[in-house]
């Protein structure tokens, strides 16, 4: 599984649990979400050189699903840190890095 995929899994995780009130596996529609996400990743023109999803110029998602994937998104990244550190700080590196702001 690549690391995209793995940080959406995790993010979609972490909402459904507080949201949907879960427990160990995802709703229906939260597991919907993250076939979807899959498929869209596996064909993402950019491969691996794929940008974050705020700074990407190509919208993978349908615009239902993209305003849901920027709720979750958005109540997830903060939480990210405490959670899931590799894929957050990998995260935040590549934001940096396709941002065009270069650490020193």
């Amino acid at each position: 599984m690549n690391l995209e995929y793995r940080t959406i899994v995790a993010m979609v995780h972490l909402y459904c649990k507080k949201h949907h009130e879960c427990r160990g596996r995802c709703c229906e529609a939260c597991t919907e979400l993250l076939e979807y996400a899959k498929q869209r990743i596996e064909k993402c023109p950019f491969g691996v050189e794929k940008p974050v999803c705020n700074q990407c110029t190509v919208h993978c998602y349908r615009p239902d699903l993209r305003e849901k994937v920027r709720e979750i998104m958005r109540f997830s990244g903060p939480r990210m840190l405490g959670r899931h550190p590799f894929l957050a700080v990998r995260h935040l590196l590549r934001s940096r890095r396709y941002s065009g702001i270069r650490s020193k």
